[in-house]
């Protein structure tokens, strides 16, 4: 039987009761009955909500009103671009994580990097860490699909393996995993608000992250747990519900 590391990760103290805290409150957000009638539009909705907030932390300036006007200012409308196309790459990073994360990033970077540059790694150490990403996502895991996806956005945000836009290529490979593990088959939750809500910890914990060990990724995952929850009120069926 593989390696199973990211169950290692769950075993660490808080990590999996929090994980389950916040599983529980976005399953209770889904399916509770009270809410509106959920349809793409309100899709589109978190998409544009998540893409305001996740270009916010690459340093947007736009407000989301703004965004919803006319795009917002340049990396505003690189996040937008992503978003209308990111649930289309579900399919194709189940089976094939590497060409998915190629895709963000050229969806991402296209209005700003030169064609040779889009999707590929900036180097070579960047490629083979991009592989091992891959292959982790390729090997049968125990650990629950939102732990997945905090490991994700964590080290693609850390290692910054593309020349730019690993900001938004980090969240928006996020969203996609809650997406293709059954967490919000309809993308509802908006992780990337949760992220923005926690922006100092959000930054500190990445920072954790990266700078390696243990200690980070624990600190890391508790944090991305609090995360999803802020995001999970922070979907559009909450705020049509509070209307």
């Amino acid at each position: 039987m593989k390696d199973d590391p990211l169950a290692r990760l769950v075993s660490l103290e808080g990590v999996a009761s929090g994980f389950a805290a916040a599983r529980d409150g976005i399953d209770v957000m889904l399916r509770d009955r009270g809410l509106r009638r959920t349809s793409p539009e309100t899709t589109a909705e978190s998409l544009l909500r998540g893409a305001h907030a996740s270009a916010v932390l690459e340093g947007s300036s736009s407000s989301l009103g703004e965004v919803r006007a006319s795009g917002g200012d340049a990396i505003a409308q690189d996040a937008v671009r992503l978003s209308t196309e990111l649930l289309s790459l579900v399919p194709v990073v189940k089976q094939a994580p590497l060409q998915a994360f190629a895709r963000i990033h050229a969806l991402a970077a296209g209005a700003s990097l030169d064609a040779e540059e889009l999707g590929r790694p900036r180097s070579s150490a960047a490629a083979e860490r991009l592989r091992r990403l891959s292959d982790l996502l390729l090997t049968p895991t125990s650990a629950p699909a939102l732990v997945v996806a905090a490991f994700v956005h964590a080290d693609l945000a850390s290692s910054a393996p593309f020349a730019s836009h690993n900001g938004l290529v980090a969240r928006a490979a996020e969203r996609l995993i809650l997406v293709a593990r059954g967490v919000d088959e309809k993308s509802l939750v908006v992780p990337e608000a949760g992220h923005l809500a926690l922006r100092a910890a959000y930054e500190s914990n990445l920072r954790g992250f990266r700078e390696g060990g243990q200690a980070g990724a624990h600190s890391w995952l508790l944090y991305a747990a609090e995360a999803y929850a802020a995001g999970a009120e922070a979907s559009p069926l909450r705020l049509n519900a509070a209307e």
